[in-house]
């Protein structure tokens, strides 16, 4: 089994929608994992019934039984991330900041507080357009533990992969260098770096190597709206060559990236043009690295 992962150091490089292409090309013969769980929209280009829905639970919050509290205010004395006040004359925990540490448990004289399992987000598993499965996921609100959730799409998907003996799964990572980003990059086979011509997409395409490269995993980088500035287009070139990191393709910059998204299709689905060309080149030139 082969894992892909496209990443991207910052976001707007047009990496979900090379991510969504590259699934369709391949259409059954792919499981897709959209990890992106804190600003996830792959769904929005796959058409997901969210056949299977799932809470998911990560990290713990103090919840204070109202009978048993004394009104001390000990709790709130010591709560170092002051997640807890007072409301009409009650003790109350705003779960946004509390950090489950539990500090407020064991000082409670009166055995008041509790810490339970945070419902930390759902995931789902998804038919989706091309007749392939897609593992996906919702990271709630002020959520923390992206990571584990991350590793839980991942999980899942390897496990379909490998029921339905399907060999290749895609994935589309988060954007940045952060805590899900290690995680969906990690037990991947190759990993598909997204970039633009600007300092700031040089930049962070530096930082995203840097960390694909403690992992010992084998790079290549598309560099989108190439020609936007050709003069930082080559600086990406020559960092490409220097860290041995294969130069996929340079893409155009093509208005087809938005109005396809626009009207839910992936670039490869919307039209038939020399970006749609380009794309399956870049996607073939990939395939022949695995």
């Amino acid at each position: 089994m082969k894992e892909i992962v496209v990443i991207s150091g910052k976001g707007g490089t047009g990496k979900t929608s090379l991510a969504a292409s590259f699934a369709c090309l391949e259409g059954r013969d792919v499981v897709v994992a959209d990890c992106d769980v804190d600003a996830a929209d792959m769904h929005l280009l796959m058409q997901p019934d969210f056949n299977k829905r799932e809470d998911f639970y990560s990290g713990e919050l103090a919840k204070i039984n109202q009978d048993e509290c004394i009104r001390c205010g000990n709790c709130a004395d010591i709560c170092r991330f002051n997640a807890i006040s007072i409301i009409d004359s009650e003790y109350i925990v705003d779960p946004l900041d509390c950090e489950g540490c539990g500090y407020c448990a064991r000082i409670c004289t009166s055995h008041a507080i509790g810490n339970e399992k945070l419902n930390a987000g759902e995931w789902f598993l998804s038919s989706i357009k091309t007749g392939s499965l897609m593992v996906h996921a919702r990271l709630g609100i002020g959520a923390d533990n992206s990571g584990k959730l991350v590793a839980k799409v991942k999980k899942e998907a390897r496990e379909i992969a490998k029921r339905n003996g399907i060999g290749l799964i895609i994935i589309d990572g988060p954007p940045g260098i952060g805590c899900p980003v290690i995680s969906s990059i990690t037990g991947a086979n190759f990993a598909v770096l997204v970039t633009e011509p600007t300092i700031s997409g040089l930049h962070d395409l530096k930082r995203a190597y840097e960390l694909v490269k403690k992992f010992n995993i084998r790079a290549g980088c598309i560099i989108n709206k190439s020609d936007l500035n050709t003069r930082t287009t080559e600086i990406i070139e020559d960092f490409l060559k220097a860290e041995d990191i294969l130069h996929i393709s340079n893409l155009p910059y093509d208005e087809i990236f938005t109005e396809s998204m626009t009207y839910g299709q992936a670039v490869i689905e919307y039209t038939n043009n020399d970006m749609t060309g380009m794309i399956k080149d870049s996607w073939h030139k990939i395939k022949q690295i695995l």
